[in-house]
């Protein structure tokens, strides 16, 4: 398979081919709403199947949830409280089939510790847990994928992690996961099922759904939003992967189908050398626990479970959720942490299945189990889950589809490695290559490695062709200016907003939001998206307005103050 391409040409391509479909009665196989992680997971599942199969998305890939997680690749150590043995199973087999075979290049192992209170109690009980954690993760025909937990000493704690604070704790159990760009793994999962032969477009917005003379769902309308143009598809199947949107997306077909929780989690971003630790941290808080992620120069500390009941479309992180991850966080830390010490934040919704169970009880508690369910002939719902096991809701969604057909025509994805996995070997040298020919910061080889993979190469054609290209970003140096027009060539982005919030993190890895940045790379886009004078500069206003209205939403009090401050500018 060849690299595949998402780009204004593709995008163009797909939706002919979807209004072809209502055109010439050739109606495609699958539908899929949604370009999250799941709906793109369904979307690979589906074509790599050998079904013709179209996913849209009414923004852009990952623009809600699947962009604003804790990027995080885990079992879910809290689960084994609750006793969920078999999520926690499941879960651990992704996170090892990620790291082994489908994304190496993406997801990568990080370790924790798991700070110790009391010296017998804790070693006991969290001890216990923790290894009942491998051994799930061992219960699987591979080699282990990370290395065995182990417990560190006191004086060892303050060695690997001289931030923590001397009676913060008396020791400290390490444990292993994984984490990866969630932004970037899902449009690496979208460009994989493009290779595949799916039909894929951004902004495109499903606004009915469409049925025949028996009732059955054969279809949608949809909206070209680059446009304005309306068209129709049909498609033998619709399956609607929306997360946090699951109830107003059924509302298209029916009354009934999946009712959705959504919670809001929120995320600060500080520099590296505000806290001085070589492993990540996981704190246990009154409700759930708290992670404290190393992030290439950053450290992310998250995360909150909060009902929100605001815009579905525009989460923010409030003042007073900002006060609490810095509370809970201070009395581990030896030199605490400030507002001042904040470069950038995020707010994202988890789609939590609505749970029958007494009035008052916590989001938190709900399980992260999915569900597959068909609301109205020719329609499927799918809801609930995590990040981590993506690729067993895309298998189930599309099982569920093919009923007794998928015993002869069965999931694939469990061997099929994404774009960029391949020859990895070889890409740790192309990187290296390239960073030395370019005289760039040695960092820059690590960088590239583990965002692209195999196509380092692209991205060294790239600045081969066009010195000017290899240079970094004046005001987000951590960025080649390659990697912008490689955004827009190969992997999809439309917008400043794809550019700086997913395609690259510097919305959220540099201050405000990386406005100092916007000039530079709305001049790429230009270039290479053909925009007008007109274009680019509503392009820059809308962004740098965007940047204000997020600014001012992170001072107010609750959400209702934020939700109207976000929408203000």
């Amino acid at each position: 398979m060849t690299t595949p391409r998402m780009n204004c040409a593709t995008r163009a391509a797909a939706i002919l081919r979807m209004k072809r479909s209502a055109d010439d009665g050739r109606a495609l196989d699958l539908l899929v709403i949604g370009g999250g992680v799941t709906g793109a997971g369904i979307a690979l599942d589906a074509a790599s199947r050998g079904l013709e199969t179209a996913i849209v998305e009414a923004q852009d890939w990952a623009s809600g949830t699947s962009s604003r997680s804790s990027k995080l690749v885990h079992g879910g150590l809290r689960y084994l409280e609750m006793l969920d043995f078999k999520l926690v199973h499941e879960a651990l087999t992704e996170r090892d089939l990620l790291l082994t075979t489908l994304a190496p290049h993406l997801v990568r192992p990080v370790a924790f510790l798991h700070p110790l209170i009391r010296p017998l109690i804790d070693r006991v009980y969290f001890g216990t847990g923790i290894a009942l954690y491998d051994v799930l993760a061992t219960l699987r025909p591979r080699p282990r994928a990370v290395p065995w937990h182990r417990h560190v000493s006191p004086r060892e704690l303050g060695t690997v992690f001289r931030g923590i604070k001397r009676d913060a704790a008396v020791g400290a159990i390490q444990y292993w996961d994984a984490k990866v760009d969630d932004a970037r793994f899902v449009t690496t999962l979208a460009r994989t099922a493009v290779g595949h032969g799916a039909h894929a477009a951004t902004r495109v917005r499903v606004v009915g759904l469409r049925k025949d003379a028996q009732g059955r769902v054969d279809g949608a309308t949809l909206v070209d939003l680059e446009t304005g143009e309306q068209f129709d598809v049909r498609a033998k199947t619709v399956i609607s992967a929306t997360g946090v949107w699951t109830e107003k997306t059924q509302s298209l077909a029916t009354d009934g189908g999946l009712q959705v929780l959504a919670s809001k989690g929120i995320h600060i971003v500080v520099p590296k050398d505000r806290i001085e630790g070589g492993r990540g941290l996981i704190l246990r808080t009154a409700t759930s626990v708290l992670f404290v992620i190393p992030w290439s120069r950053y450290w992310i500390i998250g995360t909150t479970d909060t009902p929100w009941r605001e815009d579905l479309a525009h989460p923010v992180p409030n003042s007073r959720d900002i006060d609490y991850l810095l509370g809970e966080v201070n009395p581990a830390l030896r030199v605490p942490l400030t507002r001042e010490d904040i470069v950038g934040s995020w707010a994202g919704l988890r789609p939590l299945l609505q749970p029958r169970i007494k009035p008052g009880t916590r989001s938190a508690k709900v399980s992260r189990e999915h569900t597959v369910a068909a609301p109205a002939p020719g329609f499927v719902s799918i809801a609930g889950g995590k990040l981590t096991t993506y690729r067993v809701m895309a298998k189930d969604a599309v099982d569920f589809v093919l009923g007794s057909v998928a015993r002869r025509r069965p999931s694939r994805t469990h061997s099929l490695p994404l774009v960029g996995a391949r020859r990895l070997d070889d890409a740790v040298k192309d990187a290296m290559t390239l960073t030395s020919r370019l005289g760039l910061d040695s960092s820059f080889a690590a960088h590239l490695g583990r965002r692209y993979g195999a196509d380092v190469a692209e991205i060294a054609a790239l600045c081969e062709a066009d010195p000017a290209l290899a240079r970094p970003l004046e005001h987000a140096p951590a960025y080649l200016r390659a990697e912008i027009v490689f955004a827009i060539r190969a992997e999809g982005a439309l917008h400043l907003d794809d550019l700086i919030d997913r395609r690259t993190r510097i919305s959220f890895e540099y201050p405000d939001l990386g406005a100092a940045a916007v000039d530079e790379i709305a001049d790429l886009a230009t270039s290479e998206l053909g925009w007008s004078a007109e274009e680019r500069d509503t392009e820059v206003s809308a962004y740098l307005a965007s940047t204000e209205a997020y600014t001012l939403a992170t001072s107010q009090p609750d959400d209702a103050a934020a939700a109207v401050a976000r929408t203000s500018c």
